[in-house]
């Protein structure tokens, strides 16, 4: 975390404070911190970055679950499949898969679609490199994604959604609507399925008698 890419030009600094700073910035100021703090060649960051809000969002499932369990907390309209309902230990083999392999795997083969995506758009693009960034720091919000609520899990991942679809304007030059476009699909991958946001939707459209 200290050094993962040899004199990156720009980009983010290292360590839990560079993190912290970061999540805020991103929700202060996105547009700015995606015209600064994005950089070729160092996704190392964003990529820590997007581990440690899954990692808090995964943990407080879990700590839903066992609250759950002893009569101190509802979980709501969600039956919270996932880590909630394993052992201690199975828990943090199954957290240690999500965050080592499954969500590097995702964000990659993600970003990898939302370059195709922009080829056609494009012509001034950034790189693979600065779409997984864009991904990683857009996450921001979700680190509340797996509070029993649906509706600050709609509200999250909304807000993550669009975070992501302005950093792709800002990063790749192009205008908002076009990269609300092409960043459709990915958008719906990383927010709609993998933060779950679609079924909290679902729940909140059920609730409303629609």
């Amino acid at each position: 975390m200290t050094q993962w890419v040899e004199n990156p030009t720009g980009g983010r600094d290292r360590g839990p404070t560079a993190l912290l700073r970061a999540w805020v910035e991103i929700l202060r100021r996105p547009r700015r911190f995606f015209r600064t703090g994005v950089a070729p060649g160092d996704q190392a960051p964003g990529l820590v970055f997007a581990a440690t809000v899954v990692l808090f969002e995964e943990v407080s499932r879990y700590a839903v679950v066992k609250l759950a369990q002893r009569g101190l907390l509802s979980t709501g309209p969600f039956d919270y499949p996932a880590i909630g309902g394993f052992s201690p230990g199975v828990a943090v083999l199954a957290l240690f898969a999500i965050l080592v392999f499954v969500t590097p795997a995702t964000v990659h083969l993600t970003a990898a679609l939302q370059t195709l995506l922009l080829l056609p758009v494009a012509s001034d693009r950034g790189g693979v490199s600065e779409t997984v960034q864009v991904m990683c720091y857009a996450m921001a919000p979700c680190l509340l994604a797996g509070l029993p609520s649906a509706e600050v899990r709609v509200l999250v991942t909304a807000w993550g959604a669009g975070l992501y679809l302005l950093g792709t304007a800002v990063v790749h030059n192009v205008r908002l609507p076009v990269a609300a476009i092409v960043g459709a699909i990915p958008a719906a991958v990383i927010f709609g399925y993998g933060f779950r946001g679609f079924q909290a939707l679902s729940v909140l459209v059920a609730d409303y008698g629609f």
